[in-house]
């Protein structure tokens, strides 16, 4: 007996540019701060200021970019 199955179409629809942006920037973000852990943890004090800058505003920037594009696709639909 033959039972048909459900014809699912799976449309892939790419990520938005802004949630792209977004994953980018925090990837690299919590790349800062995971070099500023180990460059801490081996002993050096006195860190690039553009270090801590990336550490401490792209992370956030990305996660909030990242939302922003959430709640726009998520009230698009």
């Amino acid at each position: 007996m033959e039972t048909a199955a459900p014809d699912k179409t799976v449309t892939r629809e790419s990520k938005p540019l802004l949630m792209r942006l977004g994953i980018g920037l925090f990837a690299l973000g919590m790349l800062a701060v995971v070099v500023v852990f180990v460059l801490f943890a081996a002993g050096f004090q006195d860190l690039p200021v553009w270090l801590s800058v990336a550490a401490g505003v792209i992370t956030p920037l990305g996660l909030a970019l990242g939302l922003i594009s959430l709640v726009r696709e998520h009230r698009g639909r």
